[in-house]
């Protein structure tokens, strides 16, 4: 056990299983204490009985993230739990894969529902609590961690509606970072690939990301991505604010956004008949954005 998180205390929702689970069990190591929010209640005491067995310090926490009202008892929960508040890990997802021309309403309301709203919700509230925290005159030293998705980044054929959504989150992250750092408040993002229900549901990814059979290193292993987690909720991190980190096995890399070119310029209004040489003169210069996954 480590002691990076020692006296810190965390919400990590959706963390009944896969990446949130892992990072709930990295968090308590480092000597963290955890509110496991999972809808599923049977996982979340699993994960909950899992850490205090191991001598960590952690309660369950089945509220709704979709529902800001009722996410609100997370909140109260850890300050009433452990008596304070110190990061909040945005973890929980569902995935509605379609083609466009196929998508339902259903389909992209779900997936704005739970990875849109749901990072809005808990978070909306523990901010509130460290705005006044702050402004009471107590130190404040806090962290939202959201996640986004190498989806949200540069698209992914059939999930038009989980990319949006992941790719909404990563606005959001610079947004909250450049707003809430005067209350000593940080706001970070990452773009994990590892092993979870999610990302093994379709068999090739399965196949892909099975664990090595001969006992070498576990690339896909959710733990790889939980101890940059653990160390971004931690008090090290407190400088480090608007980043969206990639991880995946023993690589982490900051995630270069969209950015303003150099671009063409004339004087006055553009005419129509002069905006395919704009064009042209504006592709020469082009770096080539990643290609989305699965074109």
């Amino acid at each position: 056990m480590g002691n990076v998180c020692e006296g810190r205390v965390a919400i990590i929702t959706g963390a009944g299983g896969g990446l949130g689970a892992a990072h709930a069990r990295i968090f308590a190591a480092q000597g963290g204490a955890v509110v496991v929010n999972d809808i599923n209640r049977d996982n979340a005491q699993a994960v909950v009985d899992e850490i205090v067995a191991n001598g960590g310090r952690a309660v369950v926490n089945h509220s709704d993230i979709t529902h800001y009202q009722q996410s609100s008892e997370a909140v109260e929960q850890a300050i009433a739990s452990f008596g304070d508040l110190h990061a909040v890990i945005n973890n929980a997802g569902i995935n509605r894969d379609r083609m466009f021309a196929s998508m339902e309403e259903s389909d992209w309301d779900a997936i704005m529902a739970v990875h849109l709203k749901g990072h809005f919700c808990i978070s909306s509230h523990a901010v509130k609590y460290w705005r006044a925290q702050q402004k009471a005159g107590h130190s404040v030293d806090a962290r939202i961690i959201n996640t986004t998705s190498g989806a949200g980044l540069q698209g992914s054929i059939g999930q038009s509606n989980y990319a949006a959504a992941k790719a909404g989150i990563c606005a959001l992250t610079l947004n909250q970072a450049a707003e809430l750092r005067r209350y000593g408040i940080t706001a970070n993002a990452i773009a994990p690939a590892a092993r979870t229900a999610m990302t093994t549901a379709v068999a090739a990814m399965a196949e892909r990301m099975a664990p090595p059979s001969d006992g070498s290193f576990d690339q896909y292993a959710p733990e790889n991505v939980s101890t940059l987690v653990a160390w971004l909720a931690s008090s090290r991190s407190a400088e480090i604010t608007g980043r969206v980190f990639e991880a995946e096995g023993g690589h982490i890399a900051i995630a270069d956004g969209w950015r303003s070119t150099a671009g063409v310029t004339k004087n006055s209004r553009w005419e129509v008949e002069e905006i395919d040489a704009a064009i042209e003169q504006l592709l020469a210069a082009e770096v080539p954005a990643q290609k989305v996954y699965g074109s």
